[in-house]
């Protein structure tokens, strides 16, 4: 069975609860029933087994957990009840006690599950409606075992579920998971400069940690893509999650694949964090767009003030209505730190336009921008095509920050335009109208990984249509364009020195004037004497940082206002990353000719179709 036919035999279960539950309502049945069936028929071809042994340790008067965990092997749970869900079929009466008894046959990780799902609250409520047993026919009649649907398809299921329940709903989807070809790059991107991870015979041990991690997307992308690259390499994979249902579904994914449970945790990332002492080889992360985080500002502001840059946001605080940098902040502070040439860490994260440029110099971005800047932790910034995420069609960008950045990266950021891209989707999901095909993300990949310089070159025919694609590196020569068509060129991949984006503010002020124009000096303290300055011709001047601001100030400002000073006590650094000046390509305007022509040829259309109705 396909995925998606997978998916539409799940959705059919709707068709039972319509009238009894609001639309809204059908994942609070249909996603723990679908995780319920996924743990069944995992532990199906040990279930004779576990039964068996459990009772003869019990018999025994000895503790059976630790012997039942080793005969079920990787999947680390198990259940001791002779149920199942097709046995629970056989006793129609009596179909919730049992499987209130099938539920507590799980072992304690396994029942916080559904816990987490609220599921008792949804049982009594099938059961009062009378639809308990013709639910548990459903589900117990698909087969979910790994054999069957892989650890992907199954995340690809939920992901699917969960985003038709957000919509149903009005939630945003996008707050539960990324789409799996942004995950894929961002993977491809914290590992491709990792060779002993990467090179097959090396038994490396690495941790790999998402603060947002849903419903566990990016970490079991980030084990399926080490896995085929080293089958030797272990990953351990941490995660946190805030939605009790995301949270409920990604342990159950760690479950099954053999992860420690307990390095999945619930609560708020900003304000609980999970992990407070741990560091992490790589880090996945996107935080939810636009989010505003005054519910836990009281805790984040005590933490900043407090703890200053022993805590995780000494550089700054972003304003409240878009928490996005404080996850950056916070991946920041799980970093591994570097001894001797080892160690380190590399993360990826996504976010959205804002971060690259919101607030002026000495504000809570900028300050962060600048601590990131200054340290050498930005490796790349890849702006994505827009229409890629199911909650939203604004730009995207996957930033890069690493602490092991190679020698030949060192004090360098590479900015990479990739909005170009995508193909188009056959269905739109949501607002995902877009998505990035496997030769998108390698030469993504391959642009990042060779740290060049590039240009993408479109051909164009005689017609202005595209006749075909070409990336062209420093010292390619161009392609040759067809008879009657030419090239477009457009920046596809830049480099720049960390300092490139940063800029000094400066106060210019402008002496204050009686009514006759002399100027009002000062009359008492250090002030006296002195011009004062009026407020309401006060100023300010970006100095890029290189430039000496005297000399900028003599060549931009004095030419236009002879009288004018600068408050060097206001003087502020700041920091930020113009990513689209840099990659803007400038479109002539069609001829005036060309234009006229055409509207005189759709006002004679429009002439001649009203004198064909006039006749």
């Amino acid at each position: 069975m396909n995925q998606s036919s997978l998916s539409a035999f799940i959705w059919s279960v709707a068709d039972l609860l319509r009238g009894d539950y609001k639309q809204s309502e059908y994942g609070k049945v249909i996603l723990p029933f679908t995780v319920l069936r996924r743990l069944d028929c995992v532990l199906a071809p040990t279930k004779d087994k576990v039964l068996a042994e459990n009772k003869k340790k019990s018999d025994a008067g000895v503790n059976p957990d630790p012997f039942l965990r080793r005969l079920v092997g990787a999947a680390k749970f198990y259940n001791v009840s002779p149920l199942d869900l097709p046995k629970l079929l056989g006793d129609q009466d009596h179909i919730r006690q049992n499987l209130y008894a099938y539920i507590q046959g799980f072992s304690p990780e396994a029942r916080d599950i559904f816990e987490r799902f609220d599921f008792h609250t949804q049982v009594e409520r099938l059961a009062k409606a009378d639809l308990l047993y013709l639910i548990t026919e459903k589900f117990a009649n698909i087969d979910l075992h790994p054999d069957k649907v892989d650890n992907a398809r199954m995340g690809h299921v939920f992901e699917e579920l969960i985003r038709k329940f957000a919509e149903l709903s009005n939630e945003t989807a996008g707050e539960h998971f990324t789409p799996r070809e942004v995950i894929r790059l961002m993977v491809n991107l914290i590992f491709i400069e990792d060779d002993e991870v990467l090179s097959a015979g090396n038994a490396v041990v690495r941790t790999v940690y998402d603060p947002t991690a849903g419903t566990g997307g990016m970490l079991s992308v980030a084990a399926e893509h080490l896995a085929e690259h080293n089958p030797t390499a272990r990953l351990t994979l941490y995660g946190q999650e805030l939605n009790d249902e995301s949270y409920a579904i990604c342990k159950a994914d760690m479950l099954i694949r053999g992860q420690p449970v307990e390095n999945i945790v619930a609560g708020n990332t900003l304000s609980d964090d999970g992990f407070p002492q741990r560091k992490f080889d790589y880090m996945l992360s996107n935080p939810p767009f636009g989010v505003e985080w005054k519910k836990v500002q009281k805790a984040v502001r005590a933490e900043h003030e407090q703890k200053g840059f022993d805590g995780r946001f000494g550089p700054g605080l972003p304003r409240v209505s878009d928490g996005s940098m404080l996850f950056l902040l916070h991946l920041v502070s799980k970093m591994a730190p570097v001894k001797g040439g080892e160690g380190g860490s590399r993360f990826g994260i996504v976010l959205n336009g804002s971060p690259l440029f919101t607030g002026g110099a000495g504000s809570g971005e900028s300050e962060i921008r600048r601590y990131l800047l200054e340290n050498d932790l930005v490796e790349a910034i890849i702006g994505l095509p827009t229409d890629m995420f199911y909650n939203t069609g604004i730009a995207t960008y996957v930033w890069i920050v690493s602490n092991k950045k190679p020698a030949h990266r060192k004090g360098q950021v590479q900015l990479i335009d990739a909005s170009r891209f995508w193909r188009k989707m056959r269905k739109s999901l949501g607002s995902k109208r877009k998505e990035m095909g496997d030769e998108h993300i390698a030469e993504v990949t391959k642009l990042f990984g060779d740290f060049a310089e590039a240009d993408l070159v479109t051909v164009l025919d005689a017609n202005g249509k595209e006749a075909g694609r070409h990336v062209l590196r420093d010292g390619d020569a161009d392609p040759k364009a067809p008879e009657g068509g030419k090239l477009k060129r457009a920046p596809l991949s830049r480099r720049f020195r960390n300092e490139a984006f940063g800029y000094t503010t400066i106060t210019v002020e402008r002496p204050l004037r009686d009514e006759a124009g002399n100027i009002v000096l000062g009359q008492k303290g250090k002030q006296k004497g002195q011009p004062q300055s009026d407020s309401k011709l006060r100023d300010t001047e970006n100095v890029p940082l290189g430039q000496h601001i005297g000399e900028y100030f003599e060549r931009e400002v004095l030419p236009h206002a002879m009288d004018a000073w600068i408050d060097e006590s206001k003087s502020k650094v700041g920091y930020e990353i113009p990513f689209n000046r840099h990659f803007y390509v400038f479109e002539p305007p069609r001829p005036l000719e060309e234009i006229d022509a055409e509207l005189k040829q759709v006002s004679a259309n429009i002439m001649k179709m009203l004198e064909e109705l006039a006749e």
